[in-house]
């Protein structure tokens, strides 16, 4: 058999030599033949389509063990968790993308002297209305449910809805948002805005631990907004959700930390499928009383005049399509008809689960 030296591969493959003494060393690529002499290795021509798939694995960024599996693999189940890996890349570069646009957005509000700096008096296009939340919080225990373990409020500044469970899952609900209600009438300072809400959230992390002892059978979701008089800072764990109607359109602005939404990332489920799987209520992420404070989403959104925000548990999400859940947003003439509406539309579809809403419109303050 006709066998290429380990530098005609390298040529052949586009690797080079260096590459494939580390992929033989991790069992990636194995040359076919070893001289017992010189230890000088040689490769068949039929291992150059593996080489290539390796090559094209590494620039995709794709770590070494995973590229191993890949090659273990039929060339269908290959393809699979290709899929997999850069449906998990592309969520945690959007993940990062919005990360790096607030550190902008925020660095470049602080620079002293920047002509585009809110506040500046030498900014013509400066927008001086005075902004405010109307709002309106409604809980409902649904119509099969014994008790309600949910917790919903709305304040001034503070917008929060938290899903218990487990046996003491009422409690841990109202003791999380009870961590987050100081911040109604804290100072605001806006640099430090979303650090002030991981301090809150760290203790509503430790009311809940309280509550629970130590178990993860007891324990709560948490989705938050809080008010800066400018922007809204969101902090989020767990599948209960927030949503903001913008022009007619609805926005969800979480992302759930469950079995299956992790499942549709990875394109491992359809959204059809994901609807009906078994395990659609399967947590990933939520507040309880074992192991260390799991890491939650905080970021920071910009409002606009207009905006109506709606935070829920998914006794809404889960029954009632978001197409509904949209229409009913923008025909409800204010906070407390949408949010009844909402409650009523689930409690229609069969009630299954608690129901709670908060709903918040952003107006200005000088027109009401």
């Amino acid at each position: 058999m006709e066998m290429l030296t380990i530098g005609a591969f390298a040529r052949a493959s586009r690797l080079s030599p260096k590459a494939l003494r580390l992929y033989d060393e991790l069992e990636l690529l194995r040359p076919a033949r070893v001289d017992p002499e010189t230890g000088y290795r040689y490769y068949a021509p039929e291992q150059l389509e593996q080489a290539r798939l390796v090559a094209w694995l590494r620039r995709l960024g794709m770590p070494l063990a995973g590229i191993r599996e890949v090659c273990a693999l039929e060339p269908a189940a290959a393809a699979r968790e290709i899929r997999a890996f850069w449906a998990r890349t592309e969520s945690e570069t959007a993940t990062r993308r919005d990360l790096a646009a607030f550190l902008v957005d925020h660095l470049s509000r602080t620079v002293p002297g920047n002509p585009g700096k809110p506040g500046d008096p030498g900014n013509p296009s400066k927008d001086t209305t005075m902004l405010e939340l109307r709002y309106s919080a409604l809980s409902d225990t649904g119509r099969v449910r014994p008790a309600n373990q949910d917790t919903a409020y709305a304040g001034t500044r503070v917008l929060a809805v938290a899903d218990g469970f487990g046996s003491g899952g009422a409690p841990a609900s109202s003791a999380a948002v009870e961590a987050l209600k100081f911040l109604d009438s804290e100072p605001l300072p806006a640099g430090s805005v979303l650090n002030l809400l991981e301090d809150a959230v760290q203790g509503a992390t430790r009311a809940v631990q309280e509550v629970a002892g130590p178990t993860n059978e007891i324990g709560t979701t948490l989705t938050a907004m809080v008010w800066t008089g400018s922007q809204l800072a969101l902090v989020h764990i767990g599948d209960s959700r927030a949503y903001l109607l913008r022009d007619g359109g609805l926005f969800r602005i979480t992302h759930d930390h469950t079995m299956v939404q992790s499942m549709l990332d990875e394109g491992r489920l359809t959204p059809e499928e994901a609807t009906a799987h078994p395990q659609r209520a399967l947590l990933l992420k939520a507040l309880t009383g074992s192991g260390p404070a799991p890491d939650l989403d905080v970021r920071l959104h910009d409002a606009l005049v207009g905006d109506r925000y709606l935070l829920c548990s998914d006794g809404l999400s889960a029954v009632v399509p978001e197409a509904t859940i949209r229409d009913t947003l923008a025909a409800a003439p204010g906070p407390d008809e949408a949010a009844q509406a909402l409650v009523r539309a689930a409690n229609d579809s069969g009630g299954p689960d608690n129901v709670s809403c908060v709903v918040a419109d952003l107006v200005n303050a000088e027109s009401h």
